[in-house]
């Protein structure tokens, strides 16, 4: 994984262009969900900060931490 997608060649993006993606993904882990997977991110990382204001990082991590799932996207499997 790291040979074919370590370089970060095949495709450039932002972080809120990689949240955009995320809508376009069905996550098989909650296939019933009604709404677009990046609300789940802002959702987690809100509940953090509301949690832990002081803890900057740790809100950004609930921001991200769904993000690598854009890969299944470009064949990689969930």
């Amino acid at each position: 994984q790291n040979a074919q997608y370590g370089s970060c060649s095949l495709r450039k993006m932002s972080v809120m262009e990689a949240l955009e993606l995320l809508d376009q993904l069905v996550d098989e882990s909650d296939p019933d969900v009604d709404f677009p997977n990046s609300f789940h991110a802002y959702q987690t990382a809100e509940g953090i900060r509301r949690a832990h204001p002081d803890k900057d990082w740790f809100q950004l991590v609930g921001l991200l931490h769904d993000l690598g799932k854009v890969l299944a996207l470009f064949g990689e499997p969930q």
